[in-house]
């Protein structure tokens, strides 16, 4: 079987001025992007069963809405290698769920359904392409709802049997593997055959998703089956520092899903959600179960999205939380060290700009930090004119710097930093990562010192994740061990895992910006009402939602 894979992959916040453009996006093709993935290995047990295909994969840092062209240009890459790629029995589809593009509404639905329409037309190895569709359901072309047709939780006309005889009907299958963060609205699951997503946060399993996907279109196309699909949205849109599974309910929630598709007739449980930082009607939780058995599908769907909306008060940040002024006076109080705290609301890799200089006003607003008796280091104030003027100084070279607020100017705007130039590292020196996007793009990086504080100063949005991340590569790199200091100050939400278990202690800071975890203080509009937490009373007094999922039947195959 010929199985090809692609996709694009961004989250963007709406919130954030930010925009993202063709260059933040790391393309791969051929056996690049074969090499990405374990299961694609000439010694993988798939190896005998499948030829594996590459198309594109076009992956960002999270950033602000992607500018209308840019996506055109990834948009017809990704479709025009599908067109060439010849008949192909399925997809992996690897992407995110939260793409947002100037423009649109739906992203992801858009660039799905282009998707559908490019498989469609090669069609598969056993024959057909492009011919007549059997049934209401297939592919919904061209601005289809973003909930069921008439509003209205039920099932959706069409084919009734996921049995194939001869194997797949001559339509290429779909097979996505996306973020927890992601959205998914009716538009956008109707023309896909199967769905799953990430069951941890932080994503540890994120590998294992794409992998997951991959198999579960193999085993359906070897047996020659399309599933029925479950779907229901639930109106709880939640930021993700407070839906990790490290802490209850959510860790209960994801937990509860290997189970569900243990059970006879089901093959995969999906729960997402959603993304909080866009203001858009398909923003909110969302439930997939996809199985043999229709019935049992709508059944567990229902029933997981019921569990969900119950705990939807029992969320909670992730750890504890103050603003910014008292988090960075409780951790120098503190006698835990290194006490980390998180910058959120302008967090680089949720979707914030990077660049704001809020929490810098406030750690050089510290006594204790401006004279030197408590060290802190604060990284990833993206700013290339300041870091321009550090390297045209020279390391030792004492520097005056307008620093941040030059994209996202609320907050205060940019900073006035006098310090000295403690360390510089070239884009050339930072070591590529496997993830793709700008997690692995080299940076220009300047470290700047005043008093207690050292400043890491990046040319452009970079993330702080790891030791790595702060020291560099070898000994022409930047050399800031953030062990050795009191308080590390990273813009980021719930501390990824190396963060983790550096931290002695932290605090998530309820900063402003792009993705700020105040999700009132953002001023959605265009999310569908009544949403909680926006409308934290709505249904108080009645049933409670409709969570009845809505059948999804199979993709039906061409008109022999």
């Amino acid at each position: 079987m010929r199985i090809g894979i692609g996709g694009i992959g961004i989250e963007s916040s709406t919130f954030c001025p930010h925009r993202s453009v063709a260059d933040d996006f790391r393309r791969t093709r051929g056996q690049e992007l074969l090499d990405r993935y374990t299961w694609t290995a000439p010694d993988s047990d798939l190896a005998d069963l499948v030829e594996w295909v590459p198309l594109l994969h076009a992956t960002a840092l999270p950033g602000g809405p992607v500018e209308a062209e840019s996506y055109l240009t990834l948009k017809d890459e990704l479709v025009t290698r599908i067109r060439r790629a010849g008949p192909l029995d399925g997809l992996v589809y690897d992407i995110h769920g939260a793409m947002s593009v100037v423009g649109l509404t739906d992203a992801e639905a858009d660039l799905t359904e282009a998707v559908r329409a490019a498989l469609d037309f090669v069609g598969t190895p056993d024959g057909g392409g492009e011919g007549a569709l059997i049934g209401a359901a297939d592919g919904v072309p061209g601005g289809a709802p973003n909930r069921a047709p008439g509003g209205a939780p039920g099932s959706v006309p069409g084919a009734t049997s996921n049995s194939v005889p001869g194997g797949t009907g001559h339509r290429p299958m779909i097979s996505a593997a996306m973020d927890l963060h992601g959205n998914v609205s009716y538009r956008f699951a109707a023309p896909v055959d199967l769905l799953t997503a990430h069951r941890l946060a932080p994503h540890e399993d994120a590998w294992e998703t794409r992998e997951r996907a991959a198999r579960n279109l193999v085993r359906c196309l070897r047996e020659g089956t399309r599933p029925h699909r479950a779907w229901v949205q639930v109106p709880v849109l939640l930021p993700g520092e407070k839906t990790s599974t490290r802490l209850e309910p959510a860790k209960s929630l994801y937990a509860s899903l290997a189970g569900i598709e243990r059970l006879p007739g089901i093959l995969d449980a999906a729960m997402w959600v959603g993304y909080a930082w866009a203001d858009e009607p398909r923003c909110q939780a969302a439930i997939v179960v996809t199985g043999d058995d229709a019935e049992l599908a709508a059944a567990e769907a229902g029933k997981l999205a019921r569990r969900y909306w119950q705990a939807r008060r029992d969320f909670a940040f992730v750890g504890p939380t103050g603003d910014a002024q008292e988090c960075v006076a409780r951790a120098v109080a503190s006698s835990k060290r290194p006490f980390l705290i998180s910058d959120s609301g302008d967090n680089p890799t949720a979707g914030g700009a990077g660049d704001l200089a809020y929490m810098l006003g406030k750690l050089l607003e510290n006594d204790a930090i401006r004279s030197g008796d408590v060290t802190a280091v604060h990284p990833g104030i993206t700013d290339p004119v300041a870091v321009a003027h550090c390297f045209a100084a020279g390391v030792g070279a004492e520097v005056t710097l307008s620093v941040g607020g030059k994209v996202d100017t609320n907050h205060g705007g940019p900073r006035e930093l006098t310090g000295t130039v403690v360390a510089l590292q070239r884009a050339a020196d930072q070591k590529d990562r496997a993830e793709g996007g700008a997690y692995d793009r080299g940076v220009d990086m300047a470290a700047v010192r005043v008093g207690g504080l050292t400043v890491i100063l990046v040319e452009r949005r970079k993330p702080f994740h790891t030791l790595a991340d702060f020291m560099g590569q070898g000994e022409d790199g930047l050399g800031i061990d953030p062990r050795t200091f009191d308080l590390v100050v990273v813009k980021i939400g719930y501390l990824e895992p190396e963060l983790y278990d550096m931290a002695a202690d932290w605090l998530l800071a309820l900063t402003p910006g792009g993705v700020d975890q105040d999700l009132k203080r953002l001023g959605h509009h265009r999310v569908e009402r009544p949403m909680f937490p926006f409308d934290e009373d709505a249904y108080e007094d009645g049933e409670g939602p409709r969570l009845t999922a809505v059948h999804l039947p199979p993709l039906t195959p061409y008109r022999a």
